[in-house]
């Protein structure tokens, strides 16, 4: 009998071994400073699970030649993080055992040639408030490539009454997705700063910044943006319904697009001189009337998109909303690679042509997302449920979100990934 006992014990013991190293797989890859177009040499290479937490679960270096090699405990979800002189650098862990290249940047705290092509402010009333949507498109065109990093790499300035909702801010590698942020004060009442690296552009990818918030609104409200890097262009978007003046010395043109927004582009913005302009009114940005499949409600209803519905965020405050559409309603999982799971908001709106414009300065309309859908489908949804997790996570150490909307989320989040899995292992 003992004997018996002792063998099932070691079959126990060997068929759990051999999962452990069925599962254990090998993440490989090089890592190239593009500052320096030399191997990066000795900088940290960290395995890490957005579903555990961000949990760290290999660790290496960049050896001599740029190559580095993980071994992955599990099938989860992963991302390789490169700290290179204190920046952090992620990309997405293979699953097949290829080696992916990895690109970092040397760092400084000023770089020359990081400028703003467009701050655009969009604005709507409501119940005695202003809601605004600012974004910031931020250009890197150093040379040597270099990137802008510091506990204050990107500072802004908004209206001291502001009360701020969310930040979030975009890399401008292909497939990145927003990241959650907290807003640093720094100085003054209505000054805050991004720890953000500002990396050098990807061909016409940049790096992007958003902030919403709202202000006290008694029927008239006078802005005086200022800017803290040179600026091509300061846009500002309104409903119709609302009245915008110009303050003294400040000239901004009006385009002409869409019959229900204004638009209205300063140029040429430079730091340490404050434009002016005031808006008066009510009125709500024009929403699109969808209606979620098999939900009965209208999609992007007032409450039922981010920020109220003003424009298209960057990235969604409650992810959550929109994943119960797909959970609920049992859409094809292939639907979520479209450029509207990565925006929230379907491409091609009137308001995306509108912001695309004010950021352009043109009188033509742009038609088409603000950020490319990738090419594949299925790589693509796993792409975005890992950031949307790792900002998730963001959020969570930071304390941006609350403990019971971070395990609703984190659950939605997971099972939608577990489907996702399914669907990339049976294809």
């Amino acid at each position: 009998m003992r004997s018996i006992k002792t063998l099932l014990h070691s079959a126990i013991f060997c068929s759990l071994f051999a999962a452990a190293v069925a599962q254990a797989a090998p993440v490989t890859g090089t890592v190239t400073n593009k500052t320096t177009g030399q191997p990066a040499a000795g900088d940290p290479v960290v395995l890490v699970e957005p579903m555990a937490g961000m949990a760290e679960v290999a660790h290496t270096t960049v050896d001599a030649k740029g190559h580095y090699s993980l071994t992955r405990p599990s099938n989860n979800p992963a991302l390789v993080k490169v700290t290179h002189q204190g920046a952090e650098f992620f990309a997405d862990a293979p699953q097949d055992g290829a080696v992916r290249p990895m690109f970092v940047y040397d760092v400084a705290a000023k770089v020359e040639g990081v400028f703003i092509e467009a701050d655009v402010l969009e604005l709507e009333s409501d119940n005695g408030q202003l809601r605004v949507i600012e974004r910031y498109f931020v250009h890197n065109t150093s040379m040597p490539p270099r990137a802008q990093w510091s506990a204050k790499s990107f500072e802004i300035v908004l209206p001291e009454e502001a009360v701020v909702a969310s930040a979030q801010a975009q890399r401008p590698s292909t497939g990145s997705l927003p990241t959650s942020l907290k807003l640093q004060p720094s100085g003054p009442k209505g000054h805050f700063a991004f720890s953000f690296p500002i990396l050098p552009d990807e061909g016409e990818k940049d790096t992007q910044f958003q902030i919403t918030y709202s202000l006290p609104y008694s029927g008239k409200f006078t802005f005086r943006p200022q800017v803290t890097l040179p600026a091509q262009s300061i846009g500002v978007l309104l409903p119709k319904a609302m009245t915008f003046a110009a303050g003294s010395g400040s000239v901004f043109q009006t385009i002409n697009q869409d019959p229900n927004i204004q638009t209205f582009v300063a140029k040429n913005a430079v730091p340490g001189k404050a434009l002016e302009f005031s808006v008066s009114g009510t009125g709500s940005m024009p929403r699109e009337e969808q209606t979620a499949a098999g939900s009965g409600q209208t999609a992007n209803a007032p409450g039922n998109q981010p920020g109220g519905g003003i424009g298209v965020p960057i990235g969604d405050p409650d992810p959550l909303s929109k994943y119960k559409w797909w959970i609920l309603g049992g859409l094809a999982l292939v639907l979520v690679a479209a450029a509207g799971f990565l925006l929230r908001k379907p491409a091609g709106t009137p308001v995306v042509a509108t912001v695309e414009q004010a950021r352009a300065g043109a009188s033509s309309p742009v038609h088409g997302a603000a950020f490319a859908a990738p090419v594949s489908k299925n790589s693509a949804l796993l792409n975005a449920l890992k950031e949307e997790l790792f900002a998730l996570e963001s959020e969570k150490l930071t304390g941006n979100i609350a403990p019971a909307e971070y395990t609703e989320v984190k659950t939605a989040l997971e099972t939608v990934l577990k489907r996702a899995l399914k669907h990339s292992q049976a294809s």
